[in-house]
């Protein structure tokens, strides 16, 4: 292999899945795919799913790497970087027979990795991989195992919550944004703290309080009204500051964080059809992600019948606002005539893949299930016109190779945050009922 100084990375499957060009970030150090990873990787490549995408181009990018042949001095990834080497499988050494009695895939990539580690002792030889228990087995087996962190959030309290409270404002100032609706001069508020761009405030001096909004282009602090907004009234400061963010039309990319009852996606469902007149389409999606980790296809039906039950959270939603009105009011009709006609379409995120996102508000929920690749394949398909509204719970994860850090929406937020076309707000406050609240906070 490549230069003693450089380490060894072997790459688990579930990586591959997770980040394609995985390969070209370990910097000049060497990369190791064991060849069970390649046979994994086969199981995977049939689908719709972004794990489907992922397995295609990494198989597509390894051919064009490898072309004719790969030799046992590696293959170059480029200047800088270091060499790509795909491991034949090994015998299992006589701790591996002891402690594993399985000949899993796990297992034979353990066996690969003991091997190498065996061959290099001169070098540090590092399995990367997303499951826990496996890194907890390589460990066991004193073969050093870590994390892909490369897309990971290295500080969850470093992640922009999209407000503050400010105390002790002058009262004139409050008075002041009251009474000008262009908003008041930023310099005049003195702010000790570096402000960031469609950062939200509550502004407080003694018994009367502000809601307030930063326009980093204008330099101008504005006041944020609670506004009615398709039937939906906003309860408090984060559900507020929430909407007014999907209402701005310089705004077209927001995150909402929050647990389960804030609000996050009724609020920017109510948010787009108050715009529905902008926009050619609202498209209100969520991924799948089949518990126990089942495919769909152990599920009975057709593909609608199967896909049913994992949509049925957004109907609801969409129930709530059409409760708001009578069962004759214009609003209900509006509805029910936009999901005729596709206007409003309900739909499994993978669904969205190949369609025309131009002029659309899309809504993406349970966006914590999503890695930051996805997230960043979604963003960039946007055309002219489009608003992003990505919700979710990052402390309620369902894949089992993401977790609070490494999520595509803790990613999104902290990268982000600053650009004058994004805004984020993490609600904190549930409204769903006490029951709901308390079962939040206590299990």
């Amino acid at each position: 292999m490549g230069k003693s100084s450089a380490k060894i990375f072997i790459l688990d499957t579930n990586v591959l899945l997770h980040d394609f060009s995985c390969i070209y970030h370990f910097q000049d150090n060497d990369i190791v795919i064991p060849i069970v990873a390649l046979e994994e990787l086969d199981h995977f490549k049939k689908g719709n799913d972004q794990i489907n995408y992922n397995a295609r181009e990494f198989t597509r990018e390894l051919d064009s790497l490898v072309g004719k042949e790969i030799t046992s001095d590696g293959i170059s990834l480029g200047e800088g970087r270091g060499k790509l080497f795909i491991a034949t499988g090994k015998a299992f050494s006589p701790k591996l027979k002891e402690s594993f009695a399985e000949n899993t895939a796990d297992h034979r990539i353990l066996a690969i990795a003991d091997h190498i580690r065996n061959e290099h002792t001169n070098r540090k030889v590092v399995l990367v991989t997303k499951d826990i228990n496996l890194r907890v087995k390589a460990k066991s087996l004193s073969i050093i195992a870590e994390d892909y962190t490369t897309d990971k959030v290295q500080d969850m309290d470093t992640i922009f919550k999209g407000f503050e409270t400010i105390e002790d404002v002058d009262i004139e100032l409050i008075n002041k944004l009251y009474q000008e609706y262009d908003g008041v001069p930023v310099s005049e508020f003195n702010f000790k703290q570096e402000l960031i761009a469609n950062e939200y405030f509550i502004l407080k001096s003694g018994n009367k309080s502000a809601l307030a909004h930063f326009n980093s282009e204008q330099q101008t602090i504005t006041r944020v009204e609670k506004k009615r907004t398709y039937g939906i009234e906003p309860r408090n400061a984060e559900q507020a500051f929430s909407m007014d963010a999907m209402l701005r039309p310089e705004i077209s990319l927001i995150s909402l964080t929050g647990k389960a009852g804030t609000g996050k996606t009724l609020l920017a469902l109510a948010s787009a059809l108050q715009q529905h007149s902008m926009y050619d389409q609202i498209f209100l999606a969520r991924p799948i992600v089949p518990l126990a980790n089942r495919d769909l296809g152990f599920l009975p039906g057709d593909a609608n019948e199967k896909i049913g039950p994992y949509m049925l959270p957004l109907f609801d939603n969409l129930g709530v606002i059409k409760h708001q009105f009578g069962s004759n009011s214009k609003e209900v009709m509006r509805i029910e005539e936009m999901l005729k006609d596709e206007r409003l379409v309900i739909t499994p995120l993978a669904y969205i893949r190949g369609r025309s996102l131009s002029n659309v508000f899309f809504i993406i929920d349970e966006a914590q299930n999503l890695t930051p690749h996805e997230i960043k394949t979604i963003i960039t398909r946007a055309g002219e016109g489009t608003k992003m509204v990505f919700c979710g719970d990052i402390h309620q994860i369902d894949s089992p190779y993401l977790d609070t850090t490494s999520n595509g929406l803790s990613y999104l937020t902290d990268k982000l945050k600053g650009q004058n076309l994004f805004a984020h707000i993490n609600l904190v406050k549930g409204e769903r009922s006490q029951l709901a609240e308390l079962a939040s906070d206590l299990l």
